[in-house]
């Protein structure tokens, strides 16, 4: 889709509803337990980076705690540009930019560094959302699948995101508070690679689910990273795909969505 036309809501759930096989009848879509409990009727799962967002919200929350004057822009730059292509690249040590990415957190009064994300959402992810990724989402919520954004960025910055796309769970690289302030540490398993199958499976154990519950799981991501959680759903969508998952979707006969095109 061209950002520079009119967006046709119409044209662009017939897109999404063709790439990731959903059905036309949203009131059809009901699986699972019939009784007097609410229906299973699937479960949706959602990347951030690249995926709902034409963005990456952590490599661009460092970027904006430059442009405010928190971080070295020398520094910082040279080292959010080896993460990100250590992460492109599938080379990424997790714990290495967990200790790097959240250490400014630990730095600040709570009440200021949650100021410093409301002024980022502002300036920075609200323009970047966009109506194709809005549509997706609520084509599941309308279909009444159970929703939650997977990402590995950490949950400070993408929790504020996540209640932006309307998703009330989110499953993300959690930080550890000590009274009532940031360590600027990680705590439990980061959400990255296995550990997003991990992460998945331990917040629907804790609903009493498993990915057996649901005759339909979507999992929505861009990235080779995202191969392990992809291989779990019964319907995994690369989206908007970098090259090395475009190619691992084709050999696989997965559908290819370009939200964005």
């Amino acid at each position: 889709m061209n950002i520079s036309k009119p967006y046709d809501p119409t044209a662009a759930r017939a897109k999404i509803a063709a790439a990731a096989n959903l059905p036309d009848d949203q009131s059809s879509d009901q699986s699972g337990d019939q009784s007097g409990e609410q229906p299973s009727s699937g479960l949706a799962l959602f990347d951030l980076d690249h995926t709902l967002l034409p963005i990456d919200s952590d490599f661009e929350w460092g970027r904006f705690l430059v442009r405010i004057g928190i971080l070295d822009p020398a520094v910082h730059e040279q080292e959010n540009q080896r993460f990100y292509r250590q992460y492109q690249d599938g080379t990424l040590n997790i714990q290495e930019y967990l200790d790097y990415a959240l250490q400014p957190l630990s730095k600040w009064p709570r009440a200021e560094v949650d100021g410093w994300h409301a002024q980022f959402m502002v300036e920075v992810v609200r323009p970047a959302i966009r109506p194709e990724a809005i549509d997706l989402v609520r084509y599941h919520q309308e279909a009444g699948h159970l929703c939650a954004l997977v990402t590995a960025t950490n949950a400070f910055v993408t929790r504020p995101i996540a209640c932006a796309f309307g998703i009330d769970h989110l499953i993300a690289t959690e930080v550890e508070e000590h009274l009532g302030a940031y360590t600027g540490r990680p705590t439990g398993t980061p959400s990255f690679r296995e550990g997003k199958v991990t992460r998945t499976l331990q917040w629907l154990n804790s609903l009493d689910k498993t990915l057996g519950t649901f005759k339909r799981s979507w999992f929505y991501s861009d990235s080779m990273n995202d191969l392990p959680l992809l291989r779990q759903v019964t319907d995994p969508v690369a989206t908007n795909p970098d090259p090395r998952l475009l190619e691992a979707a084709q050999a696989s006969g997965w559908p290819v969505l370009r939200l964005f095109e």
